[in-house]
Protein backbone atom coordinates (compact mmCIF):
# COMPACT_ATOMS: atom_id res chain seq x y z
CA UNK A 1 0.00 0.00 0.00
CA UNK A 2 1.30 3.45 -0.92
CA UNK A 3 0.02 6.50 0.93
CA UNK A 4 0.53 10.06 -0.24
CA UNK A 5 -0.48 13.52 0.90
CA UNK A 6 -1.36 15.83 -1.98
CA UNK A 7 -1.61 19.58 -1.42
CA UNK A 8 -3.94 21.24 -3.91
CA UNK A 9 -4.30 24.87 -4.91
CA UNK A 10 -7.63 25.72 -6.51
CA UNK A 11 -8.66 28.58 -8.74
CA UNK A 12 -10.64 31.19 -6.82
CA UNK A 13 -13.92 30.41 -8.58
CA UNK A 14 -13.53 26.66 -7.88
CA UNK A 15 -12.59 26.66 -4.20
CA UNK A 16 -16.11 26.16 -2.87
CA UNK A 17 -17.06 23.25 -5.14
CA UNK A 18 -13.79 21.36 -5.53
CA UNK A 19 -13.94 19.45 -2.22
CA UNK A 20 -16.84 17.22 -3.23
CA UNK A 21 -15.17 16.52 -6.57
CA UNK A 22 -11.88 15.57 -4.92
CA UNK A 23 -13.60 13.19 -2.51
CA UNK A 24 -15.11 11.30 -5.46
CA UNK A 25 -11.80 10.72 -7.28
CA UNK A 26 -10.80 7.05 -7.33
CA UNK A 27 -7.75 6.64 -5.12
CA UNK A 28 -8.55 9.58 -2.85
CA UNK A 29 -9.34 8.21 0.60
CA UNK A 30 -10.02 11.60 2.21
CA UNK A 31 -10.10 15.26 1.19
CA UNK A 32 -9.88 18.24 3.53
CA UNK A 33 -10.29 21.96 2.96
CA UNK A 34 -7.48 23.78 4.76
CA UNK A 35 -6.20 27.27 5.49
CA UNK A 36 -2.98 28.78 4.22
CA UNK A 37 -1.22 28.68 0.88
CA UNK A 38 -3.02 25.49 -0.16
CA UNK A 39 -6.79 25.06 -0.41
CA UNK A 40 -7.14 21.29 -0.04
CA UNK A 41 -5.27 18.26 1.22
CA UNK A 42 -6.08 14.91 -0.37
CA UNK A 43 -4.99 11.65 1.22
CA UNK A 44 -4.29 9.18 -1.56
CA UNK A 45 -4.07 5.44 -0.93
CA UNK A 46 -3.22 3.04 -3.74
CA UNK A 47 -2.25 -0.62 -3.78
CA UNK A 48 0.90 -0.12 -5.85
CA UNK A 49 3.25 2.86 -6.08
CA UNK A 50 2.89 2.86 -9.88
CA UNK A 51 -0.78 3.82 -9.46
CA UNK A 52 0.12 7.03 -7.65
CA UNK A 53 1.13 8.85 -10.83
CA UNK A 54 -2.20 8.02 -12.44
CA UNK A 55 -4.17 9.33 -9.47
CA UNK A 56 -2.18 12.54 -9.07
CA UNK A 57 -1.28 13.52 -12.63
CA UNK A 58 -4.02 11.66 -14.48
CA UNK A 59 -6.97 12.45 -12.23
CA UNK A 60 -6.34 15.15 -9.63
CA UNK A 61 -4.15 17.56 -11.59
CA UNK A 62 -6.50 17.51 -14.58
CA UNK A 63 -9.65 18.42 -12.65
CA UNK A 64 -11.20 21.75 -13.64
CA UNK A 65 -10.16 24.33 -11.07
CA UNK A 66 -6.94 22.64 -9.91
CA UNK A 67 -4.13 25.17 -10.36
CA UNK A 68 -1.25 23.13 -8.93
CA UNK A 69 -0.46 20.16 -6.75
CA UNK A 70 2.38 19.16 -4.45
CA UNK A 71 2.73 15.48 -3.56
CA UNK A 72 4.47 13.94 -0.56
CA UNK A 73 4.79 10.16 -0.44
CA UNK A 74 4.52 8.75 3.08
CA UNK A 75 7.30 6.51 4.32
CA UNK A 76 5.52 5.18 7.39
CA UNK A 77 2.05 5.60 8.86
CA UNK A 78 1.58 6.11 12.58
CA UNK A 79 -1.66 5.33 14.33
CA UNK A 80 -3.02 7.42 17.20
CA UNK A 81 -1.81 4.64 19.53
CA UNK A 82 1.75 4.86 18.14
CA UNK A 83 1.82 8.64 18.52
CA UNK A 84 0.56 8.50 22.11
CA UNK A 85 3.35 6.04 22.96
CA UNK A 86 6.00 8.22 21.29
CA UNK A 87 5.02 11.34 23.22
CA UNK A 88 4.06 9.88 26.58
CA UNK A 89 6.28 10.84 29.50
CA UNK A 90 7.03 8.16 32.06
CA UNK A 91 4.10 5.99 31.08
Amino acid sequence: MTNAIVLIQAGREHVAALGDVLADVEGVAEAYSVTGEWDYVAIVRVARQEELAEVVTGRLATLPGVVRTYTMVAFKAYSRHDLEQMFSIGA
